[in-house]
This record gives C-alpha cells, structure tokens and sequence, in this order.
C-alpha cells in the first residue's frame, strides 16, 4: 500500500488555461501557460512542451489535469509552478483533459 500513499500525495486537480505564450528562451521548444486552478489555489503558471500538437490560439479556454503541488521549477527565467499532464505520443506531448466541463480545481479521485 505504500506506493499507492506515495501516489495519494499528489494533488492532481483541473485547472483552465487562460494566457498561453511562446517560449523562445527555454532549451526545447514550449510555451508559457497561466493555468487558472479556482480560488483555492488561483492562477498558476507552467512551462510545457506541447508545441507540436497544439498552437497558441487553441490552448486558451483548454481545461487541463495539473499536479499543483510539487515545487516549482526554473526553466530558463520562468518560474514553472504546476506540472501540467501529458502523454508522450507519437505526435508529440498530448494533454490530457476532462471528457466534459468540470468546475476549476476539481480533484483526480
């Protein structure tokens, strides 16, 4: 059961991306996202090599599974501050996100 504590401590909750940005200074190709996790936890910002499944236009509005509480990350001069989920495909990095609307900061149970 100890493996399965270990996973229970991650905080895996929904969040909506409200800013996306390119990234130009981080060593691989990203882009900077403002990820709006609702009023408990707020607005939080993350680094994310998603750049060959998704354009910036399309990422606003995006409802994404985030891990808000590991430390937070220097990528190049940008604090990363959640780790927002992805499946490394043959395509590239795909998020993954809620099959229907969910409220921002709803827990993965």
């Amino acid at each position: 059961m100890e493996i399965f504590d270990d996973f229970q401590k991650m905080d895996m909750r929904v969040g909506e991306i409200i800013k996306a940005e390119a990234f130009p200074k981080a060593r691989k190709p990203a882009y900077k996202l403002w990820v709006d996790f609702g009023e408990e936890i707020g607005i939080k910002q993350s680094s994310a090599q998603i750049t060959d499944c998704y354009s910036l236009d399309e990422l606003v509005g995006k409802q994404v599974l985030g891990v808000v509480n590991f430390p937070p990350m220097k990528v190049a001069d940008f604090s990363s501050e959640v780790l927002v989920m992805g499946t490394y495909s043959e395509q590239g990095v795909v998020l993954i996100d809620p099959q229907q609307r969910v409220k921002k900061g709803d827990r993965l149970g």
